[in-house]
């Protein structure tokens, strides 16, 4: 389980390697993304809070990144923040996410990427539930959701899309 002095750890220092790495070109990332996917996910924006598709959904299954397929979160660390978009208090995984500070917006805060292929998917503060008090704030768009059972080969994300 990540703890808040982890997420701090990668953001200054590095982050854990990928299984593997998905690299495209912009106009590839165009392709394969819709404008919406594609603005979120490429140009590090925000969907409209409690306006998308997964703020309110809370059946078994995992989520994936909708750029590469790689499984980020399961429904089982998802919880209801009332912060308008989904929120999960751990990762699938230690290194499934990367971490960076960003201080755009006048704000500092720790931005959470795709650690195999650096989409952006949001923020992740140190205000989440206990035991760790970690929550992950999620753009549905940057998300694929997976139905119990379901694991994606992460290099074919359009099987899942």
């Amino acid at each position: 389980m990540l703890r808040w002095k982890d997420i701090i750890t990668y953001a200054k220092y590095g982050n854990p390697e990928p299984v593997h790495r998905l690299e495209r070109t912009e106009e590839e990332w165009r392709r394969h993304l819709t404008p919406e996917q594609y603005a979120v996910t490429r140009l590090k924006g925000t969907e409209r809070a409690y306006r998308n598709a997964f703020c309110r959904v809370y059946t078994p299954g995992a989520y994936a990144c909708v750029g590469c397929g790689s499984v980020l979160f399961q429904a089982s660390e998802k919880y209801n923040a009332i912060s308008g978009w989904p929120s999960f208090t751990q990762p699938s995984s230690k290194g499934a996410l990367k971490y960076a500070f960003d201080d755009s917006h006048k704000m500092h805060r720790i931005e959470a990427m795709c650690n195999v292929c650096d989409c952006h998917l949001g923020h992740v503060s140190h205000d989440g539930p206990a035991p760790h008090g970690l929550r992950y704030c999620i753009n549905s768009a940057s998300l694929v959701k997976l139905p119990p059972g379901l694991t994606p080969d992460c290099q074919d994300a359009e099987t899942i899309r």
